[in-house]
């Protein structure tokens, strides 16, 4: 079973809120609370800054990761453009952007041939252990119907987490398992740990917050080191 320690993932979508000068703010925050509570903070900013995030941010990475290698792709992601912007990883197959099941090991496969991290994720148990087999760096269970609700899966599907995390364990016990969808409070953050989650995956509730620092601060406190 994986011994990571607790982390926060931080995904900025396409909001207006994330895009330029603000994105990279919201990089700068989450950059001075990981160094003030000693929590991993990974940002996931908009493709067109992550040049400038990776400036600010150790823990960078993209929102998507394309299976195919450098060449006549046009508007593929690909993993040698990611490191080339300084990032250390990527998601991969989050629910705004599905790829078939072949594609996401393509994309896990791309990343690890190039030293970066990769968060797989999913939208239920099946899922989950279908898509541990290609042991990508972590898997993030993520119900799509709770997605930007502001209902948590911690505290709304508890057991979709401590499923996951089981049944993930069994196929991919080195596989560590993360869990998003509606987290947006201390609570949320703290039970998900509880239930057998290393981390959160979280957006909306950090991007469009009228204090990130305080909301972020607080999360962090809330994790277990």
């Amino acid at each position: 079973m994986s011994s990571v320690k607790p982390l926060i993932a931080l995904n900025f979508k396409v909001y207006k809120e994330s895009l330029g000068p603000e994105g990279l703010r919201l990089c700068e925050i989450a950059s001075e609370v990981s160094l003030m509570s000693g929590v991993r903070i990974i940002v996931c900013p908009q493709t067109v800054d992550l040049m400038g995030a990776s400036k600010v941010c150790e823990n960078v990475y993209g929102q998507h990761t394309d299976a195919n290698e450098v060449g006549a792709f046009t508007g593929s992601n690909t993993a040698e453009a990611l490191k080339s912007s300084g990032c250390v990883g990527s998601l991969v197959n989050h629910a705004e952007k599905k790829i078939p099941h072949e594609k996401v090991r393509g994309a896990v496969a791309r990343l690890t041939a190039l030293g970066l991290e990769s968060m797989v994720c999913t939208a239920n148990i099946q899922e989950s252990v279908d898509l541990a087999t290609c042991k990508p760096s972590f898997l993030a269970v993520e119900p799509p119907e709770l997605i930007g609700s502001g209902i948590s899966v911690s505290s709304a599907k508890p057991e979709i987490v401590t499923g996951t995390v089981d049944a993930v364990h069994k196929v991919a016990p080195d596989v560590p398992v993360i869990c998003g969808a509606g987290i947006s409070t201390p609570v949320d953050i703290k039970k998900a740990c509880e239930l057998g989650a290393v981390g959160v995956l979280l957006a909306s509730a950090y991007v469009k917050s009228k204090d990130p620092k305080k909301l972020l601060s607080d999360m962090a406190a809330a994790v277990p080191l």
